[in-house]
């Protein structure tokens, strides 16, 4: 799962290979009311930058978007959050 970051949260390519965990939030016009596939979310790895014009902080691959909203609304709201996923190594 891959998506590209904007300015919003590039980086100065910092943002390259973090992992973000996205939740669809909602349609973001009134034509598509549910768009979002229940309360489920996505972790995805930010491998490209979406240049100035890019009307999202993240744009999702298909394969992302596909598994947290319906493909047809082709735009919705998120909420992000970075992802750190932490070991314990216990001796």
């Amino acid at each position: 799962m891959i998506a590209a970051a904007s300015d919003a949260i590039w980086d100065n390519r910092g943002a390259c290979g973090r992992n973000y965990e996205v939740k669809c939030e909602g349609a973001t016009n009134a034509g598509d009311p549910h768009p979002c596939r229940g309360d489920q979310s996505v972790v995805v790895k930010i491998v490209d930058y979406c240049p100035p014009g890019c009307r999202g902080t993240i744009d999702l691959s298909q394969e992302a978007f596909a598994s947290i909203a319906d493909p047809d609304a082709g735009k919705i709201k998120i909420s992000f959050q970075q992802y750190v996923k932490c070991m314990i190594l216990i001796d």
